[in-house]
């Protein structure tokens, strides 16, 4: 997998030496439905092509970082545009905030192992998922979310159910499309990407410390900034909010407040307890 992505930046780079009609946009998954169709009407008008590299948002920051290429980051929550900033591969002042995201409890169409609440995925033999904490941004969420509202002893009984952790937002949906799994701490869009597969749980609003967001900015590495603010602010416009509108996105703070019935923090960082953090190459803070 790394190695196809990395001939792809290789192929990239020698056609955009040729090309200035060409943008590179490392995105984080959780973006993935809306976003593919917003590039195919971007590149109809303005014909500049588009290639996005979709996966966790840690793990597509690195590989940016590692190939000094790429001209947007489109990370699938605050917490590693804040990252991109302290690294300094991100122009801040071309930072945009584009929708927000709310977690959920994502299960199989019809909810045949009944979980109705957050403390029944504890449940005896139940398969559960979650995102990888160390490179995609809803691991952090989910993490959050049972370290604040499981004891430790519940945690434990929990942590046996989880046999998964998943490389992206687009993998943590499938884990449940493709019935691999049970249950995924994941977000509420999931059963808009996949209704015939797919239904949420609502986590009780007291349950839920922080709210996320989709922000984008300009990547240090551009060779075309111009372009790249085009491609933002088509992102910005009404006739892309349609398309997050349409894929249950929020792309206000009221509607997440509505949702909810009260409001809550947007954005922020969480640091994933160590305990949490498998194995990994990857170096990101």
């Amino acid at each position: 997998m790394k190695k196809n992505i990395f001939i792809l930046l290789i192929i990239f780079t020698i056609s955009c030496s040729k090309n200035d009609k060409k943008l590179m946009v490392f995105a984080g998954s959780a973006s993935k439905p809306a976003t593919e169709e917003i590039v195919k009407i971007f590149e109809k008008e303005t014909n500049i092509k588009v290639e996005i590299i979709f996966g966790g948002s840690g793990y597509v920051l690195t590989q940016m970082i590692m190939s000094q290429i790429g001209d947007i980051y489109f990370p699938g929550s605050y917490d590693y545009m804040e990252i991109a900033k302290n690294k300094n591969v991100v122009f801040p002042e071309t930072e945009e905030k584009i929708c927000y995201l709310i977690p959920s409890i994502n299960v199989e169409k019809h909810n045949p192992k009944k979980i109705l609440k957050l403390k029944d995925l504890m449940k005896k033999d139940l398969k559960i998922a979650i995102a990888n904490p160390e490179g995609v941004c809803l691991g952090n969420y989910s993490v959050e979310i049972i370290e604040n509202n499981f004891s430790h002893e519940e945690k434990e009984i929990l942590k046996k159910n989880i046999i998964n952790y998943t490389g992206s937002c687009s993998k943590t949906a499938g884990a449940i499309s493709l019935k691999t799994v049970d249950a995924v701490l994941g977000w509420r869009v999931f059963k808009y990407w996949d209704k015939k597969n797919i239904e949420n749980i609502k986590l009780d609003k007291s349950e839920i410390a922080r709210i996320g967001y989709i922000p984008v900015a300009v990547s240090k590495f551009t060779k075309n900034k111009k372009n790249s603010k085009k491609f933002i602010q088509f992102l910005k416009s009404e006739k892309s909010k349609k398309i997050f509108e349409k894929y249950n996105y929020f792309i206000s703070k009221k509607q997440v407040f509505d949702y909810l019935g009260e409001e809550k923090k947007i954005g922020g960082v969480y640091d994933v307890p160590k305990n949490w953090i498998k194995k990994s190459n990857l170096k990101l803070n």
